[in-house]
Parts: structure tokens; C-alpha cells; sequence
């Protein structure tokens, strides 16, 4: 297996400086001459480096002054039902999971109201950083019945949930949701990675499959520095 060129490693690491909002829309890059020390890389694979970015319209020059930042937040179209990975991937990057919390649980009424559930149910609790060229951008919280699942597990969790579900044979028909204020706990914080004074966004959704059956009841946390929420309205 070939080893990645130097110049794409160091493209790399740039990107992730971007994503985790360290290095800022319209905020100037390193220089050629530090990136090159820091990387222990000669100046015309840092240009290349550099020139990779900008032909991905990830950054801009200015002449006589620098290269800059021209940082594009992920669009999420509200009226599309796609799973996380399918939307990452389109968008050119690459999707992952960490999983912090796997468990069998007995919800409360609100969860069990939204997946019609008798009292007595059991339901998988799945809490997962959802992650795009491995830098958090979401935290999700997941409801799913056991009576439905029984064989769900961590492994098939760490990748996508939709996935599995149409590899059994589920067809998935809407996905319901509304929109939360939401202000992040330190515990949150922690996870995205984001400031104190950084807002986030909240959704609570709950899907149905054909047989309007539902089948998740989902909590997510955006990080509004890296999601923008669109969609479209007509008049007539």
C-alpha cells in the first residue's frame, strides 16, 4: 500500500485545523515558511499542499498578503431523508462514528409515546459522535426497540444505521422532526469540541417505516459552526 504524498498530509492536518474552528472563515493560514518548519517539508510541497486547498475552494489567496480561510458549512436539506453517512459522503468526506454509549434501557413516556411502546417495552439507547473527516460536528442520541432489533449491535452502530436497516429488508418511509433551542452543557462542549459561547442546534426526530410503524426516536446536537439547516418554499 502506497504511503500518502507529504503534500496531501499536510493538506490534511490543515483541514482538520479548519474543521475544529481553529483556523476561522477569512482568517489567514500559516505561512509557507512556518508550515514548512512545522512539517519538516520544503516549500514547494507546502505550495502544493496549499494549492490543493484552494483548487478544492477550501481556501483563497490574497496577493502580497496571504492565503485565507473560505470555510463552507455542511447544508443539510430538511426536506431530504438521507442517512448522516450518505450526506457526508456526497459532500466529499469521510463519515464516522464514535460510540459512547450502547445500552438496553426502560424509556420514559415521552420516548415510549413516540415509538408507541407499552409500558412494559425495552428500547436500545445509542448515544454516537458522528463525525465528518474525523472532527465532531454532531452528538446523537438514539431510541430503538429491542422487539424490532434483537440483533443490534455495537459494531453495526459504529456505521450506518440506515444501512443495516435496508439490508434486512426495512423500508423506510418519513422521518418527522422539530426543532429545539438548545443551549450545550459542559458535557457537550467537551464532545464538539465548541466554546462556551458557541451556539448549537437541536433537533428531536422520529421515524417510520411502510408500515408507518415507528421505529427511532433520535435527539441531535449540531454544532452550528459547521451545519446549516435549508429548505425551500413555494407560494403556489
Amino acid at each position: 500500500m502506497k504511503s500518502t504524498p507529504l503534500y496531501r498530509q499536510i493538506a490534511n492536518e490543515i483541514k482538520k485545523d479548519i474543521a475544529r474552528g481553529n483556523i476561522k472563515k477569512d482568517e489567514a493560514i500559516p505561512t509557507e515558511k512556518e508550515l514548512a518548519a512545522a512539517f519538516q517539508a520544503s516549500r514547494v510541497t507546502v505550495r502544493q499542499a496549499i494549492q490543493l486547498l484552494v483548487d478544492e475552494n477550501l481556501l483563497y489567496k490574497v496577493h502580497g498578503s496571504g492565503t485565507y480561510v473560505k470555510q463552507q458549512k455542511i447544508e443539510h436539506d430538511i426536506y431530504r431523508l438521507q442517512s448522516f453517512t450518505e450526506e457526508i459522503i456526497k459532500l466529499g468526506k469521510v463519515p464516522s462514528n464514535k460510540l459512547l454509549t450502547f445500552t438496553i434501557m426502560q424509556p420514559e413516556e415521552e420516548i415510549r409515546d413516540r415509538l408507541q411502546l407499552p409500558v412494559e417495552a425495552q428500547v436500545f439507547y445509542i448515544k454516537r459522535l458522528r463525525c465528518a473527516d474525523d472532527v465532531p460536528i454532531i452528538l446523537e442520541e438514539t431510541f430503538m426497540p429491542i422487539a424490532m432489533f434483537p440483533d443490534l449491535t455495537e459494531e453495526i452502530m459504529m456505521n450506518s444505521k440506515y444501512a443495516y436497516l435496508e439490508n434486512k429488508g426495512f423500508l423506510i418511509k418519513e422521518r418527522l422532526g422539530e426543532i429545539i433551542p438548545a443551549l450545550p452543557s459542559a458535557d457537550l462542549m467537551k464532545l464538539l469540541e465548541i466554546k462556551e459561547s458557541a451556539p448549537i442546534l437541536s433537533m428531536h426526530l422520529w421515524a417510520y417505516l411502510d408500515n408507518d410503524i415507528p421505529f427511532e426516536y433520535t435527539k441531535l446536537y449540531y454544532r452550528s459552526d459547521r451545519y446549516t439547516f435549508k429548505f425551500s418554499s413555494k407560494r403556489y
